[in-house]
């Protein structure tokens, strides 16, 4: 087994990768950072390779994504849809036991969709504060995303009366 300081740094360079090919839209690189049936050891000629081994994952406001390929459909829509993303991560913690490891995080996103039609320019960029947790497990080519669950963070703003309240609270 692999000293304990060692899969840490491992996983922290996996979670890297992850959002680092998402922020280029790498799709065949955000396809190989997932498990794969065979990473589990299991027989594709005899399994849907889409549903053995099921990974999951949680977009912000979706359902629960369930299976390789229902997952990575995810990721292609959202990276076709996307035209400009950068993610950077506070609050990263990274705990490993034995085969397993859990990463969570603060994803501080800034993203940008199309230009307005006859503009080049990027349309507005949008800053969004999720935070994530992200399982990985170790497989012989190295560690792999199991779970990738992200949730909004609420942020409050000011009423008219200088008072905190919460975003839906507003008429």
């Amino acid at each position: 087994m692999n000293a304990p300081h060692l899969d840490v740094e491992q996983v922290e360079a996996a979670n890297t990768a992850f959002y680092e090919a998402l922020e280029q839209g790498d799709f065949e690189q955000v396809s190989a950072l997932w498990l794969t049936p065979s990473d589990l050891g299991v027989d594709e000629s005899y399994h849907d390779p889409a549903d053995v081994g099921v990974v999951s994952c949680v977009h912000p406001g979706w359902p629960v994504l369930t299976g390789r390929g229902e997952v990575l459909r995810s990721y292609a829509l959202i990276m076709a849809n996307t035209d400009y993303i950068q993610f950077f991560l506070t609050d990263v913690h990274v705990s490993v036991t034995g085969d397993t490891a859990l990463v969570t995080c603060t994803e501080n996103i800034l993203s940008g969709g199309p230009a307005p039609e006859g503009d080049d320019e990027l349309g507005p960029l949008v800053g969004q504060l999720v935070v994530a947790t992200n399982t990985f497990r170790r497989t012989p080519s190295g560690w792999k995303l199991w779970s990738h669950h992200a949730s909004p963070v609420l942020t409050e703003e000011n009423d008219e009366e200088g008072r905190d309240t919460p975003p839906d609270a507003h008429p």
